[in-house]
């Protein structure tokens, strides 16, 4: 009994880890996978910066509880794996959503994002985003426009003021001449 409350806790500390660490958390069901499959998508998903893990469902509520994260107890019905996102989390949805189209097998429950539950759809919405680089790339285009205008704003009378000064001195060498 001692071991069953050790490994227990062992659980419940490596949880704790892996959200920790975590941008986001995928809840999945994995009913219908085999071991190679799952193995496949561990692979897949280590690559991007991602694990999944079969976890234990109270267990797992009760470390969402322990974090301050309030999930309905829907999603944790039934058999639960959750891809847990080291890295980008968009990455990892669109992994998992190309993953679950292959096999018609897995399903995506939802996920956590900071403290917010998301349903499955905002979990394909996620996925549908345009990479962290190009949004960034956007921003700065956004932001660099208008900056661009201001500068040639306020260069523009000194641009003019030069170009008058050029045009009186290049007369008063055609006088002289």
């Amino acid at each position: 009994m001692a071991t069953s409350r050790e490994q227990k806790e062992k659980m419940v500390a490596d949880y704790l880890d892996r959200l920790s660490r975590s941008q986001a958390m995928i809840l999945t069901d994995y009913r219908g996978l085999t071991v190679g499959q799952i193995s496949e998508l561990r692979r897949n998903l280590r690559e991007i910066k991602g694990s999944f893990q079969v976890v234990k469902n109270t267990l797992f509520q009760r470390v969402l509880e322990q974090a301050g994260i309030p999930v309905r107890t829907e999603p944790l019905q039934g058999p639960l794996a959750v891809a847990f996102c080291m890295g980008d989390p968009q990455s990892v949805a669109k992994a998992l959503l190309g993953f679950a189209k292959e096999t018609d097998i897995l399903r995506i429950k939802g996920a956590i994002l900071g403290t917010r539950f998301l349903g499955p759809e905002a979990v394909k919405d996620l996925a549908e985003l345009p990479p962290r680089e190009v949004i960034l790339a956007q921003l700065l285009g956004t932001v660099q426009g208008p900056m661009s205008d201001l500068v040639g704003i306020i260069t523009a009378p000194l641009r003019e003021l030069v170009q008058v000064l050029q045009a009186r001195s290049e007369q008063g060498q055609q006088t002289a001449a």
